[in-house]
């Protein structure tokens, strides 16, 4: 049966409510997606154009001075480089933390289990503040040093109860005593049963860390000096910085040159979102079908 034929059979409440539904859906989806897409368009749009509001579905007067002014930007490759190996390195370690940790907590014959949740969950509402934190990054020997953006964040205790409550509710306990009748132990029943079976929650807490490292600015501002090993993100902050000094000084200068100074410099904001978020969306569709499922790990059961 068609989805048209379902409809047409249904009563007139339930069609009122299906198409209210749609309704409403469609609205929600142009509300998050529009904003997405405007910064697209008026990043390759004349800028005088987009001030003015005429870019409004379509892009206008075609121009891509804020994206050479990014891309021919030396630092930007350098920052590249840098926000790459810090995201898969940092995510790989926090998989390599947070699935093991997960899987020991989701046991019941583990017994300090409670305790140490108990222990983890305290770490999400206190924390010792900023200045003990870099007194104790400095004694350890990882102020400018590239291992502050992977070691200190190398487990998050929500993506941890989201794993743990993963490996106790969705993999059948008979699943285990078969195992152990095998004669796998912990070890092996973990690496050769739990984990391949688990594609759904490693998708999503893995998208997860790498949005949070990619996205990783605070580190970089307080922790590190040298240039050299400064994020994207840092790099794309200083772009910014620099060409609104620029719009400035060019307003200083008399005349409309601060108008047009600033809006070539909103250019390069929209370009600036653009390279810093790209790479993000590029890597979702490729793990949207475990993601979908496992956002739902824990919502309903029945």
């Amino acid at each position: 049966m068609t989805t048209f034929t379902r409809f047409k059979n249904q009563s007139f409440g339930d069609k009122t409510f299906t198409i209210t539904l749609a309704v409403v859906s469609v609205a929600i989806l142009v509300a998050i997606i529009y904003p997405v897409y405007f910064v697209l368009i008026a990043s390759v749009s004349e800028p005088r154009l987009v001030s003015t509001g005429r870019v409004v579905l379509f892009p206008e007067g075609i121009n891509l001075f804020g994206y050479k002014q990014v891309l021919d930007d030396g630092r930007i490759w350098t920052g590249y480089r840098n926000t790459i190996i810090y995201s898969v390195v940092g995510t790989a370690l926090n998989l390599l933390v947070t699935l093991p940790a997960a899987y020991a907590l989701s046991r019941p014959e583990f017994r300090p289990r409670r305790f140490l949740m108990i222990f983890f969950a305290f770490t999400m509402f206190f924390n010792g503040g900023l200045i003990p934190t870099y007194l104790l990054y400095r004694d350890l020997g990882l102020i400018d040093n590239w291992l502050v953006f992977i070691l200190p964040g190398a487990i998050n205790v929500y993506n941890l109860i989201i794993a743990r409550a993963f490996f106790e509710h969705s993999l059948p306990n008979e699943l285990y005593e078969a195992g152990m009748l095998d004669g796998l132990d912990h070890f092996q029943y973990f690496t050769r049963v739990a984990l391949p079976l688990s594609k759904a929650i490693i998708s999503v807490i893995g998208l997860y860390y790498l949005v949070a490292r990619w996205n990783d600015f605070f580190t970089g501002l307080v922790f590190v000096r040298t240039y050299d090993k400064q994020p994207l993100m840092i790099v794309l902050r200083d772009i910014l910085l620099q060409n609104q000094a620029f719009a400035g000084g060019a307003g200083t200068a008399g005349g409309t040159g601060g108008a047009y100074g600033q809006d070539y410099a909103d250019q390069i904001k929209y370009a600036v979102i653009v390279v810093a978020t790209l790479p993000v969306i590029v890597v979702y569709p490729f793990i949207q079908k475990y993601f979908e499922k496992g956002v739902m790990i824990g919502s309903v059961k029945g």
